[in-house]
């Protein structure tokens, strides 16, 4: 595997944040610092981290089991932690291809902990930004069918394309390699569940800040653009914890303030 770009320990890196957040171990001082500064300012984050990856779970676990995707194109994958994309699919479908992208260096050193596919399925790695999705699809075809359907995985990543046109692009681009039967997976940050509070708010512009990886959080109706020409599932974008969640004796999740949808192409 080509050594990939030095890794930068003096700015927190969001995987390596999320990572810390979800109680991993893979990431620096910089990025625990910053971590706990967000907690600290907005406690919920941490609900929002587990959120989005229960979400994963069972997205995934809908995608490869009733929907029969054998594919998937995991953008922005991060660091590996527990039921990752490619173990959650290939317990419902052993033959599932899976490729990760990221830009993170540190996850590139990782790699080798999310190549361990099932022997009938397939599992690859490639280092490449949001922003080429040209160079993301030409590397994903070694492992992909693209006359195929695929499930393109994007959560928690948009946020970080700020221009609405440009990540229009980026989405449109995907889209078009992709055919009818193919899904769109996505979680988004938003300040929609703020309240009146200003405590998300405060925390988000400190880390635009700090970061190399500053976001920019968008309203449901801005979301929801993002799915135009597509189906999206029921029951649409919703908060991360209200899609399909699991039947509690307790009734609904409490919502979190980031959205998820899944969406098939017609």
């Amino acid at each position: 595997m080509a050594e990939g770009p030095e890794i930068d320990t003096n700015v927190p890196h969001s995987a390596r944040v999320w990572n810390h957040l979800l109680g991993g171990k893979d990431n620096y001082e910089v990025d625990q610092r910053a971590a706990e500064q967000f907690r600290a300012m907005f406690p919920q984050i941490v609900d929002i981290a587990l959120a989005d990856r229960a979400f994963l779970g069972r997205s995934v676990r809908h995608l490869a089991g009733e929907a029969g995707v054998r594919q998937f194109l995991d953008i922005g994958t991060g660091l590996p932690t527990m039921d990752n994309t490619h173990e959650v699919a290939q317990r419902a479908a052993p033959d599932a291809r899976i490729v990760y992208v990221d830009n993170d260096p540190l996850v590139l050193t990782h790699a080798r902990a999310l190549l361990s596919s099932s022997p009938e399925g397939a599992c690859d790695y490639i280092h490449a930004d949001l922003r080429e999705p040209g160079d993301i699809l030409a590397k994903a075809a070694a492992t992909l069918d693209f006359g195929e359907p695929v499930a393109i995985m994007l959560l928690g990543i948009m946020h970080f394309v700020h221009d609405d046109g440009e990540a229009r692009r980026v989405l449109d681009v995907l889209l078009d390699a992709v055919p009818s039967g193919s899904h769109v997976v996505m979680t988004h940050a938003t300040l929609d569940f703020d309240a009146g509070e200003t405590a998300q708010a405060e925390a988000q512009q400190d880390w635009n800040e700090k970061s190399a990886n500053p976001m920019v959080p968008r309203t449901r109706a801005a979301v929801t653009r993002f799915f135009d020409g597509l189906e999206l599932l029921d029951p649409g974008v919703v908060s991360m914890s209200r899609w399909r969640p699991e039947h509690t004796p307790w009734g609904e999740p409490a919502e979190v303030a980031g959205y998820a949808a899944v969406a098939r192409k017609p």
